[in-house]
C-alpha cells in the first residue's frame, strides 16, 4: 500500500492504481529507473559473487603453488646434500686408490 501511494506521487500508474487510462511518460520514466535500479543491483550482485569464487579459487591455487615450491625447495636441498655427500665419498675413494697404488708400488719394488 505505501508503494502505491509513493507511485501515486509520481503520477498515473495504470500498472498500479485504478481509475487511470494512461501511464504518464514521468511515472513511465520513474518506473524505468526503478527496474534499472533493481536489475542492476542484481546484476553486480551476480558479478560480485562470481569475481569472490574466483578469488577464492585463485587464493587457494596460490597457496598450493606456495607449498608446491616450498616442497621443491627442500627437495632441492637434500638432493644437494647427497650431491655433498656423493663428492666426499668420491674423494675418499680417490685417495684410498691412491694409497692402494702406492702400497702396490712398494710391494713390487721389495
Amino acid at each position: 500500500m505505501i508503494l502505491v501511494q509513493v507511485l501515486a506521487l509520481w503520477g498515473c500508474m495504470p500498472e498500479i492504481t485504478r481509475g487511470c487510462i494512461d501511464m504518464t511518460n514521468a511515472s513511465s520514466t520513474y518506473l524505468s529507473i526503478v527496474l534499472g535500479a533493481i536489475f542492476g543491483a542484481l546484476i553486480s550482485w551476480w558479478v560480485f559473487k562470481i569475481q569472490k569464487k574466483t578469488t577464492v579459487k585463485q587464493d587457494e591455487t596460490l597457496r598450493r603453488i606456495d607449498d608446491l615450491e616450498e616442497s621443491h625447495d627442500r627437495v632441492l636441498k637434500s638432493i644437494q646434500h647427497f650431491q655433498q655427500h656423493q663428492e666426499r665419498l668420491l674423494i675418499k675413494m680417490l685417495s684410498l686408490e691412491d694409497k692402494i697404488d702406492t702400497l702396490v708400488e712398494a710391494y713390487k719394488h721389495d
